[in-house]
């Protein structure tokens, strides 16, 4: 047997504090990027919305939300999220485009 106790053999194991890694906020949300207000983030989400239930699909809705579009002046996206105008101007193409 020897002599030594359990909390000796388990320090042996660990590693100097000097070696020690420093250590970081590790799920610490890092926003670089401008960040849409809530008022446009709502109407990112409705504009979103009504696209995918007007044109019945995924890739259509975002192919027409990123798409420039000549009659509105500007990607779809871009001018919703930009004012409730822009959204309103958005929401009528999405019908005219729906019924036509």
């Amino acid at each position: 047997m020897s002599d030594a106790t359990p909390a000796d053999q388990g320090s042996a194991a660990e590693p100097p504090a000097s070696d020690a890694k420093p250590q970081f906020k590790r799920f610490r949300k890092r926003f670089d990027t401008v960040r849409l207000s809530p008022e446009a983030a709502t109407r990112q989400g409705r504009v979103a919305t009504s696209a995918f239930l007007a044109l019945k699909g995924r890739d259509a809705m975002i192919a027409f939300l990123n798409t420039h579009d000549d009659s509105l002046g500007g990607r779809p996206i871009d001018l919703a999220v930009e004012s409730d105008a822009g959204l309103a101007a958005v929401e009528q193409a999405l019908a005219a485009r729906a019924a036509g």
